[in-house]
């Protein structure tokens, strides 16, 4: 199997075959694609873990609680591929909008209440910071938090 965002022909050879050029393709647990979509299947993933413990992030626990549980849990999974990449425009949009989407589930906000975000952000006590979050652990990866 070949994965290319080039259309160029490529002369490896198995069995006097040419490897199949395909779309995407999983690999340890990472959706591998030609047009860059991680993002989304990662975001995707985070989702799940969410939905299984639904009842633990949006119960009456501490807000404080709930919230390190969001960043801890959900976000490691849903950051985790993003850390290594830089974040175009598109990338960032998405990203931001998976992060209202936590805080509204946190506080049982629904996108048919018409609250806006700004609202949501006061409610929870926080501001924007997906892409902070993800610069600070690119700048700790990098090391250049030891200059």
């Amino acid at each position: 199997m070949r994965i290319s965002r080039q259309p160029s022909p490529i002369l490896i050879m198995t069995n006097k075959k040419l490897p199949e050029n395909i779309e995407y393709f999983s690999y340890l647990g990472s959706i591998i694609t030609n047009d860059a979509r991680e993002t989304e299947s990662r975001i995707d993933m985070a989702k799940q873990p969410f939905n299984t413990r639904k009842t633990l992030v949006t119960s009456k626990l501490d807000l404080n609680v709930r919230k390190k549980i969001m960043k801890c849990h959900i976000w490691s999974i849903a950051l985790y591929y993003e850390e290594t990449l830089d974040i175009s425009d598109s990338r960032s949009k998405y990203l931001e909008s998976f992060e209202m989407w936590c805080w509204r589930r946190i506080k049982n906000i629904s996108w048919n209440d018409h609250v806006r975000n700004e609202e949501v952000l006061q409610r929870v006590k926080e501001r924007r910071n997906i892409l902070q979050t993800i610069k600070r652990r690119k700048a700790y990866m990098d090391g250049s938090h030891l200059v």
